[in-house]
């Protein structure tokens, strides 16, 4: 059996389409003038007593008037009229009346064109008599003549007219698909839109309200405890609570405008908040160490904020799995990338198992392979848990 040819992707068959179509004129031009010669040399035509570098002169001016059609039509047609007046010479008067119907849209040139060969096959009858013999016999006899305009300028022209009409239907069918295209994406737009909306209150709904009740309960507890590390605690949470109902606005945000460019949303934290990140895991009574390893260089706003996310996914499973251990925290810029490694020692008590743990982690992984980078998190021999992430740097870095 003979294999099969893989087909060519679509933007190589519009490649050689518009490849071909610039080469029509060319094709167009040398057609016209072989066929010129052709016709003066009796081969198709009515045979010319003139000199031949007259007869070559002329159908070399009929090709380049054919090939230059596209740009200026009135040399295709002056050519066209000379040559079938003078010599019976009838392919730049076909090519003449097909582009005229094509190029013609107008009724008044047309009917313009229509006089104009009239005026071209009036004069050529008493030339023809005059010329008599095979000439006379072939475009002045009555039916031979009316066979000549039939087939040199009607046939044509009606040819011409079918391929105008067709080429504006197509493009009308073009632009009407454009546009139902136009209107299902806006549709699209539409639906999302209002997907997002409706996530967005029902979010504000269900998450909203219960960290504001939180927030107000530890204001509350702030105020009427008399205990100092209670007050502490509950300022904490108070404050924690108020960030993260300032995080879901803004999310919602970007829920309903879609991430549209240019929207006015708060800037995505950093490297530079790595250290606030640390204080209040410190705060929350987890002892947090930082280790810069390795000459710091600057790093794009999306790497930056994707070891980030990474530091404060891992500090919050501290926070949840083992509570207030010794954790240290290693950023090391490294040769070919930048790696960060949160370790936590092993808790003391019982580790209480939550339902979704380890999705964090899996969202993670994703945002890490994202920037081609790699994440390792598991425990450790000694009980400890380990979450490494290194990222590559980018070819060219884009400075913050």
């Amino acid at each position: 059996m003979t294999p099969h040819r893989p087909i060519p992707p679509l933007a190589t068959y519009r490649r050689l389409v518009a490849d071909a179509h610039r080469l029509v004129p060319g094709l167009l031009g040398l057609a016209v003038l072989v066929a010129s010669w052709m016709s003066v040399s009796g081969a198709v035509g009515v045979r010319s007593s003139w000199p031949t570098p007259a007869l070559a002169a002329l159908a070399l001016a009929a090709g380049l008037a054919a090939w230059h059609t596209r740009v200026r039509r009135w040399p295709l047609y002056a050519v066209a009229g000379l040559a079938w007046i003078a010599l019976a010479m009838w392919p730049a008067l076909l090519v003449a009346s097909y582009h005229a119907g094509t190029r013609q849209r107008d009724r008044r040139r047309l009917g313009a064109y229509l006089l104009w060969v009239c005026l071209v096959m009036g004069l050529s009858v008493p030339v023809g008599v005059a010329a008599g013999g095979y000439r006379y016999l072939t475009t002045v006899a009555p039916a031979n003549f009316l066979m000549t305009c039939l087939l040199l300028v009607v046939l044509p022209l009606v040819v011409g007219l079918w391929v105008a009409a067709r080429r504006e239907t197509l493009t009308a069918l073009r632009d009407r698909a454009d546009q139902l295209e136009r209107e299902q994406r806006a549709r699209a737009e539409q639906v999302r839109a209002q997907e997002r909306n409706r996530i967005a209150r029902e979010m504000h709904d269900v998450v909203a309200h219960r960290v504001s009740l939180m927030v107000l309960h530890a204001g509350a507890l702030e105020v009427r405890s008399t205990d100092a590390e209670t007050v502490e605690t509950a300022a904490l949470i108070r404050s924690t609570g108020r960030e993260a109902l300032a995080n879901l606005r803004d999310v919602l945000g970007v829920l309903r405008s879609g991430w549209v460019a240019g929207a006015s949303l708060t800037p995505q934290p950093a490297l530079v908040d790595l250290d606030r990140l640390l204080d209040e895991s410190r705060d929350a009574g987890v002892a947090v160490t930082r280790h810069d390893e390795g000459t710091a260089r600057a790093l794009p706003p999306t790497l930056e904020h994707a070891v980030y996310r990474v530091a404060q996914e891992a500090l919050t499973n501290v926070h949840r799995y083992a509570r207030d251990v010794v954790t240290d925290v290693h950023l090391r810029y490294l040769p070919d990338g930048v790696e960060l490694c949160v370790r936590n020692a092993a808790p003391g008590g019982t580790v209480e198992t939550r339902a979704g743990a380890g999705l964090g982690l899996v969202g993670l992984r994703e945002r890490v392979e994202l920037l081609d980078g790699r994440l390792d998190a598991g425990p450790e021999p000694d009980g400890g848990f380990t979450v490494r992430a290194r990222f590559p740097y980018p070819e060219r870095v884009e400075l913050a």
